[in-house]
């Protein structure tokens, strides 16, 4: 584990109750897709059928991680603006952004 990892899993990030809800609406709905994907599958749908609900489970999926990534970002501003040690925050950045986008 690298040094980031091993900061990173210290930190805990508080969650807003509202955007907890919505994160936590949205993932429930993306479980209920993964199931119905599953169904799919199992009750051999047509591939065409099948491709359409993995594509929209994908972007459903990419949408609770901007959402993530955006309080990510307001989270580590005011941590730079509260330490002002932006060099480390632009590195954990990085990270983070490198694994979000692959």
């Amino acid at each position: 584990m690298d040094s980031h990892q091993e900061n990173s899993s210290n930190l805990q990030h508080n969650y807003s109750e509202a955007s907890l809800q919505d994160l936590v609406k949205r993932l429930s709905r993306i479980e209920g897709h993964i199931r119905g994907v599953k169904n799919m599958v199992e009750t051999s749908r047509p591939c065409p059928d099948v491709l359409v609900q993995i594509a929209a489970v994908r972007g459903a999926v990419q949408q609770v991680g901007r959402i993530i990534l955006h309080e990510y970002l307001r989270e580590s501003v005011a941590r730079t603006t509260q330490q002002g040690d932006i060099k480390t925050e632009i590195e954990a950045l990085k990270t983070v952004l490198d694994r979000f986008l692959t």
